[in-house]
């Protein structure tokens, strides 16, 4: 972590200075506002998060509840997940919290006992098997807790409106009388507090509706939720519990005679949550399923694990739910080849739905809110053209299609009744041979403005262009320290530029150090056309060099400036932006080996939501600069 560029800090560092709208932000919800956020859940949290990072946008969130949720539904988070809350500054004090699933065991029933389940494998979790995040459970509530802390010590201080609904809006059309400068009208009321029943009117540049399955922004766009609900319920517990079942504490898939289990350890030691078969569901059963009381729950899940029982001590939460999958038509308010940019987006639940069994709900309406965030903060600082914003719905949409698809495959394994299953190992078999799906790794976006074509990517295989930069171990050439690369991109809305150094080291003649001149003299160098008058050189783009040498072999007075920026209002020079790939005494990989790096140098480009925008080499000066006329705005 850095501080003290802005001069010395004695208390939390974490706490931005405040700026922009961070400086004297109202109480009271304004008559007008750039960004209106509808819904305080995972989605919602994360934009307002990352729009605090923009203290000149006016962000507001409304939420129809009164205070903070205290009870979440979702649990599991992935590991793409646990790399976003690295990047927003919270990953290490979630993980100290949150139960870790090391590993997942299958039971079945057993040949001799058909009645009785017996254990058939145990296998380890996918989670560091791909990534340096562990896979957790930790529940919704402290998710959100941490996006708004960090929301609040962003310079925007960014804080929800609780107590108020939404209620509808209108969109006026661009350039019409009525539109102005907020052409979104939204109708609210306040649910709480002196004024609850009060309506009023307010106005806005843009909407994001992040307010879950049942959303009033999507009706009143008039978006449609497409699919259905299949005739097949499930009961969801989280319960504490006396036991004899021995792995009552490692995450289970469960199938018996008498139906199947997913059982989830939770955090804290002794809560676990259960989601129990409760059968098909008649045609005409017209929701009845879902008034299931708990003490039938219950039952059933003794019936499941027999011989081995539960003695349900408390009950924290329980529900009843029919396995839906539905993806909404457009994730926006003006759909594929409209004239116009879109004003109103949908997020999360507001678009697309299905079962909880996947672990996938609050993960994916995450990525949707990063994926929006810095495009809309970019947009609205007049950093980014306004044609950005349709690439939201353009992205995200085919991960929510691909999503309902591999839950709908994983809901009918965990279904099936053991007569139906050949071979026993198949559910362990895809539950690891996926696994890349349902970790968050497996988004790829397609060529755009903001993803260039793979005509270089030979020069780093290990970076598919459109994939998440996948982080690997470095030294810091200041002090020799070993760090992630990519935990040193923190959600600010800044877009990223690794320079892979040629073999010559630094202060000689190089590719590289031809590359560093061009970037810090040339008129058409990125950070001249687009950073704009009077902000810091680093204020768009984070450009960092990766020498081959080992850290004691790179002089780090020798290296470009590029690489030194000096910035804040003491104009400190920036000691951390240098790194060295060749193994040292800690650290034990070479990044150029692990993700195939060309020893001639490379450039890798990397977006603000942390997705590998560009791989080129390093005499293609022409080609950087003209991929960046396609995502910014000239400043000067």
């Amino acid at each position: 972590m850095q501080f003290h560029h802005n001069g010395y800090v004695s208390g939390d560092p974490r706490v931005q200075p405040a700026a922009g709208v961070g400086l004297d932000r109202p109480d009271e919800l304004p008559d007008e506002m750039d960004v209106l956020i509808v819904g305080s859940g995972p989605a919602g949290m994360l934009l307002s998060a990352q729009l605090s990072q923009y203290p000149g946008v006016v962000t507001r969130m409304i939420e129809r509840r009164d205070g903070r949720l205290v009870l979440g539904q979702a649990d599991g988070i992935q590991p793409r997940s646990v790399e976003t809350f690295q990047a927003f500054g919270f990953a290490e004090r979630i993980i100290a919290e949150a139960y870790n699933i090391g590993y997942m065991n299958f039971w079945g029933p057993d040949p001799e006992h058909p009645g009785q389940i017996t254990r058939t494998s145990r296998t380890e979790d996918y989670g560091y098997k791909i990534s340096e995040f562990p896979h957790l459970i930790v529940n919704q509530a402290r998710v959100l807790d941490y996006f708004a802390e960090a929301a609040a010590n962003g310079p925007g201080r960014m804080k929800p409106d609780y107590g108020i609904e939404f209620l509808g809006l209108t969109v006026h059309p661009d350039g019409s009388p009525e539109a102005g400068d907020h052409p979104v009208e939204v109708r609210v009321r306040y649910t709480a507090g002196e004024r609850a029943g009060e309506e009023r009117t307010v106005r806005a540049k843009y909407v994001a509706g992040c307010d879950g399955a049942r959303s009033g922004v999507r009706e009143a766009i008039g978006r449609k939720h497409l699919g259905g609900i299949s005739a097949h319920a499930w009961g969801v517990m989280d319960v504490v519990v006396n036991t004899d079942f021995p792995d009552w504490r490692t995450k289970c898939a469960i199938n018996s005679a008498a139906g199947n289990i997913l059982h989830i350890p939770r955090e804290g030691g002794y809560l676990c949550r259960m989601y129990i078969d409760l059968g098909e569901v008649s045609a005409d059963d017209n929701h009845e399923a879902r008034k299931t009381p708990i003490e039938t729950i219950i039952a059933k899940a003794n019936d499941i694990l027999q011989p081995y029982a539960i003695d349900v001590r408390e009950v924290a939460w329980f529900s009843v739910y029919e396995v839906g999958h539905r993806v909404t038509d457009h994730f926006d308010d003006r759909g594929e080849g409209a004239d116009a940019s879109p004003r109103v987006f949908l997020t999360g639940d507001a678009c697309h739905t299905h079962s909880a069994k996947a672990g996938q709900g609050m993960n994916v309406s995450m990525q949707d809110g990063f994926n929006l965030g810095w495009k809309l903060g970019s947009v609205v600082a007049g950093l980014a053209p306004t044609e950005l914003l349709a690439t939201y719905s353009a992205e995200r949409q085919p991960v929510a299609q691909q999503l309902i698809d591999f839950d709908r495959e994983w809901s009918s394994l965990m279904a099936r009744k053991p007569e139906e299953i050949s071979d026993p190992q198949e559910l362990a078999n895809y539950y690891l041979g996926t696994a890349e799906f349902p970790s968050g790794f497996m988004t790829e976006y397609a060529p755009s403005a903001i993803v260039g074509e793979a005509t270089h990517q030979a020069l780093a295989t290990g970076f598919p262009i459109g994939k998440r930069f996948k982080s690997s171990e470095v030294s810091m050439v200041c002090d020799g320290n070993v760090v992630h690369l990519g935990h040193h991109a923190k959600a600010d809305g800044r877009w990223r530029i690794y320079a892979f150094a040629d073999a010559p080291a630094a202060g000689e003649a190089s590719a590289l150090a031809s590359w560093a001149e061009w970037l810090s003299d040339s008129a058409e160098s990125p950070l001249a056309r687009f950073t704009p008058e009077g902000a810091d050189i680093d204020a768009v783009f984070d450009v960092k060099a990766i020498y081959q040498q080992p850290h004691e072999g790179v002089d780090i007075m020798a290296v470009p400036e590029a690489f030194r920026p000096k910035t804040g209002p003491l104009g400190l020079m920036d000691w951390e932006k240098v790194f060295a790939a060749a193994p040292s005494a800690w650290c034990k990989t070479d990044i150029f080996e692990e993700r195939g790096i060309s020893r001639d140098g490379t450039v890798v480009v990397v977006r603000p939501d942390q997705y590998v925008a560009h791989v080129l080499p390093l005499t293609a000066t022409a080609e950087l600069a003209a991929f960046f006329e396609g995502a910014l705005r000239p400043q000067r």
